[in-house]
């Protein structure tokens, strides 16, 4: 975006819609806004994910509200609003669903119209038509109904007299939406009854809607405030009257998806943690992203800048991960050189390290069968020659058994840092500990026994078996799950092929297997 600000005196205010809780359903824009934000202040309903896109250095202020609770009130949070600007930043106010549907967008842009604070709006997706969607509901169908009303379902309770006209809101259009009224569904009930409405009209609570949580009761006015007491259901929720919720059983299909309902630990490092958690998001399922590596470059480039000087006598170079791939060739660019100064035949470990290398333009002599460093070993068995200078551009915490296996076949190895591996700060922790304790936490997923050995580092529990306990953990392939038991946790899924595809098609299967999902020995 450009630089928003426009004087000493003021910054600029984004009012950004955030959507109905899936964190996929932001507008471009709204990302936008996220990531220019010097000031993010957010909502209850704005998901974790959406807030992780704020800078580094952005401030981040909660002001969520419950229905009997609030951080702040709305007129702290338009002071907060005008201070923040008047001191020449960047504002990003972030709402659930869109700020001028109920979402008392039109009182903060008021208020900061009338100080004199320019401002944008970012409407957003609103859950009255999201969240119905995701229930397989549409707000309007042409068998149905020609139109659709949003309702307050939560008013203003110092109101001395309601907004809604029952009279004519219960018979005026096919489908009515009310927004935050769980509490008040039995007067809801009541009054579109009293007014006309048909006792038999179907009706639909949708609770959590578009997230993993989300939870879909239906019945009809003269019995929907029974069910929902049956099944303590709690809000958010988004109660659909009117005749199309009977498209629910012909067009649900988020509920449908192999991993909904399942929110899973993704800890790979932030900068590959993206092609794990866009699998899991397709799938239905939710990532929750807690790195527990942080990748940098070695402390001393020393051996690297030595083995890329005298390059053109290796006979071998392996890669053994995409992040070798990624620090050997920025070290190679620092020194001017490129691939054609890599006369060495290659080898990768896997197809996604293959992958990389191709990208560069290399072609990969071999990658074995099995992606682990055994398998490899075996895989060039007969082809290093007694001599053969063989190059390893690795992590620093490597595992010594392939520098082992090809010496024995006679090659001169050089193991050389082509980046290091640390234990990121235990930003976050508190919040997945809390989550695993309240059982909101489904899967965790292994991708490396560092990630194994981080995660239960940033724990910082004497017993993560027993915070784990009823937890699936699922690991990318059997040196992972060897590592973990030795810290004493249970792996429930081991993936055959030991790639990202290979983790996620092993956890598919072991769910639809064990269909409640609880993990078994």
């Amino acid at each position: 975006m450009q630089d928003s600000r426009v004087d000493s005196a003021n910054g600029k205010v984004y009012l950004v819609g955030a959507g109905p809780g899936d964190p996929g359903l932001i507008t471009v824009k709204g990302l936008k806004c996220i990531a220019a934000a010097d000031v993010l202040v957010y909502d209850r309903l704005v998901g974790d994910r959406l807030v992780r896109d704020a800078r580094n250095d952005a401030e981040l202020i909660y002001v969520g509200k419950l229905p009997q609770s609030h951080t702040m009130s709305q007129t702290e949070i338009n002071q907060l609003l005008l201070r923040k600007a008047r001191q020449g930043l960047v504002v990003t106010r972030l709402k659930g669903g869109d700020p001028f549907l109920f979402g008392r967008g039109g009182e903060e842009a008021e208020f900061l119209a009338k100080h004199g604070v320019p401002f944008e709006v970012v409407p957003g997706v609103t859950s009255a038509i999201a969240v119905p969607a995701y229930a397989g509901i549409p707000v309007t169908h042409r068998d149905f109904t020609a139109g659709f009303a949003v309702i307050t379902g939560h008013e203003d309770p110092n109101k001395n007299k309601s907004n809604i006209a029952w009279e004519k809101v219960a018979t005026g259009t096919g489908t009515l939406a009310f927004l935050m009224g769980l509490g008040n569904l039995p007067l809801i009930v009541q009054k579109l009854i009293e007014n006309g409405r048909d006792p038999n009209t179907p009706v639909a609570v949708i609770c959590r809607g578009t997230r993993p949580e989300q939870q879909t009761l239906t019945g009809t006015l003269a019995d929907i405030v029974e069910k929902v007491q049956k099944a303590a259901i709690s809000s958010p929720a988004v109660t659909i009257v009117g005749e199309v919720v009977e498209m629910r059983d012909k067009l649900q299909w988020f509920e449908n998806k192999p991993l909904f309902g399942k929110r899973i630990v993704v800890t790979r490092s932030r900068a590959q943690s993206s092609v794990l958690s866009e699998k899991i998001e397709v799938l239905g399922g939710e990532p929750f992203e807690f790195p527990v590596i942080k990748v940098v470059p070695p402390q001393d480039f020393g051996p690297l800048d030595r083995a890329i000087t005298s390059l053109e006598s290796y006979r071998w170079v392996i890669f053994t991960s995409v992040n070798g791939v990624k620090h050997f060739f920025a070290r190679l660019r620092h020194h001017g050189r490129d691939v054609r100064d890599l006369g060495a035949r290659i080898c990768a470990i896997g197809p996604h390290t293959k992958e990389a290398l191709e990208e560069k333009g290399l072609r990969v002599d071999y990658v074995p069968d099995e992606y682990r460093a055994e398998a490899l070993a075996d895989c060039l068995q007969g082809l290093i020659s007694p001599g053969d200078r063989v190059l390893l551009p690795r992590a620093d915490i490597a595992r010594p058994e392939l520098i082992a296996m090809l010496s024995a076949m006679g090659g001169i190895v050089e193991n050389v840092e082509a980046y290091c591996t640390l234990l990121p700060d235990s930003a976050g922790a508190g919040s997945l500990h809390e989550m695993l304790r309240n059982g909101m936490v489904h899967v965790v997923t292994f991708t490396s026994s560092s990630t194994v050995r981080n995660f239960v580092k940033l724990l910082e529990t004497d017993n993560p078996a027993k915070l784990l306990e009823g937890i699936i953990l699922a690991s990318i392939g059997p040196v992972t799950s060897q590592t973990a038991r030795e810290l004493g946790l249970n792996i429930n899924v081991e993936a055959k092929k030991y790639t990202i595809d290979g983790l996620i098609e092993a956890l598919l299967e072991y769910l639809a297997s064990n269909k409640g999902g609880t993990p078994v020995d």
